[in-house]
């Protein structure tokens, strides 16, 4: 526990959202986006176009926000989220739109490890935290460099080391075939496999195929990666590309043990349109409880989190795992700007957000989300979950720092 920070439970904390109430005047400070009745919350998300999909984070966002502002506001203010589709221009003009115009007070969970990365420069130069971005790059954990930028899940790298450390245990003599996208974060996964494997490595992959964004399809790519006999598939695939990739290894008669990354476990968004017949048995990572499990539907924080559904965001499909990932972002936001009080300040935003030591209910037991200013790294942890053709099931215990 960081001192002079109390742990609080996300319970703990919609009380203390809902009853708190401003000091006096004096002792308020805000910088542009903050004053007594509002918070302006900036984002930039892909709401349309080929990651259109990724646009239930954002809806999960500004219905969470909706909820705290009908409970009365973080400390008396309302949350005013402004959320800029990314398909509307480039990440940096869109940023100086939301700093500049939209005077807001940082940026929230924008998306993307390229155009976070594009923009990094800029907010910092400016002072503006931009927080919790929608990637697992490792780049976002980098406070020595770039003190108003950090990032919220577990890498891409360390998910591609848990996956080749459970290979090594469990199909010591596997053949490993790598599919990844042409990018720093499908580089990260590599890395990570190479990293999991060790030694290994060089005699246990026999096959790494990059594939573009601009690639109209990936059949291509699949079809080497089958002819080279590999019996697992670290399918790095994100998105509707991991869509494309495991209907084309299906239909091509390629049944290895798969891997999917995190970023597209949504069975709503990604696993329906490719078949849930044909990723069954696919192994992926998760960090949450089981929501949709019946076992697990008695837990107060899972009960919360879809009476929050039906009631803020009931357009959202309870099988889309992206919901429940704005939803978490957006409760650590929440309790960051809680801790603020009347210190709506940029500064005094980063330094709560480095001081955090946080159970948030949804999350499963021994992950929890923790920083410090060394460390710009909130979640650390996760757990492996197989699909079991109607649902995902977890695999072991939480992996992690």
């Amino acid at each position: 526990m960081v001192k002079g920070y109390a742990k609080r439970s996300v319970a703990a904390l919609v009380i203390a959202v809902a009853m708190s109430t401003p000091a006096t005047a004096a002792g308020k400070q805000y910088d542009p986006g903050a004053d007594d009745h509002t918070i302006k919350v900036g984002n930039i998300m892909s709401t349309t176009g080929n990651g259109a999909a990724f646009g239930a984070v954002a809806r999960a966002e500004a219905a969470y926000f909706t909820m705290i502002n009908a409970r009365g506001g973080v400390n008396g203010r309302k949350i005013d989220f402004i959320s800029l589709d990314s398909s509307s221009g480039d990440p940096l003009t869109l940023a100086h739109q939301l700093v500049e115009q939209d005077n807001v007070l940082l940026l929230f969970s924008p998306i993307g490890a390229e155009a976070n990365l594009a923009i990094r420069p800029y907010l910092n130069e400016k002072r503006v935290p931009q927080l919790f971005v929608e990637s697992s790059s490792a780049a976002f954990d980098d406070p020595s460099q770039f003190p108003w930028t950090m990032g919220f899940f577990a890498t891409y790298r360390s998910e591609g080391a848990a996956y080749a450390k459970y290979v090594l245990q469990t199909k010591p003599n596997a053949k490993i075939g790598v599919l990844y996208a042409d990018s720093d974060t499908g580089r990260e996964y590599l890395a990570g496999v190479h990293d999991g494997l060790g030694a290994s490595a060089s005699t246990a992959i026999v096959k790494e195929a990059a594939y573009r964004v601009s690639d109209p399809a990936i059949d291509a790519q699949i079809a080497s990666l089958r002819a080279s006999g590999a019996d697992v598939f670290f399918n790095f695939a994100v998105g509707g590309f991991a869509t494309r990739a495991i209907r084309a290894a299906y239909d091509a008669g390629w049944h290895p043990l798969q891997f999917i990354p995190n970023a597209s476990i949504s069975m709503a968004a990604f696993l329906d349109p490719a078949g849930l017949k044909k990723a069954s048995g696919v192994i992926s990572n998760a960090r949450s409880k089981g929501w949709l499990r019946p076992g697990e539907q008695s837990d107060p924080a899972v009960r919360d989190f879809l009476a929050f559904l039906n009631t803020y965001d009931p357009s959202a499909s309870p099988r889309d795992q992206l919901t429940v990932s704005g939803y978490e972002r957006a409760q650590t936001l929440v309790e960051v700007l809680s801790r603020c009080g009347d210190d709506l300040t940029r500064a005094t935003v980063m330094k709560q957000a480095t001081h955090l030591d946080l159970d948030l209910g949804i999350l499963r037991p021994g992950i929890k989300i923790e920083t410090s200013p060394t460390d710009y790294q909130p979640i650390k942890q996760f757990f492996l979950i197989r699909f079991d053709g109607q649902d995902w099931n977890p695999l072991g215990p939480v992996i992690g720092d």
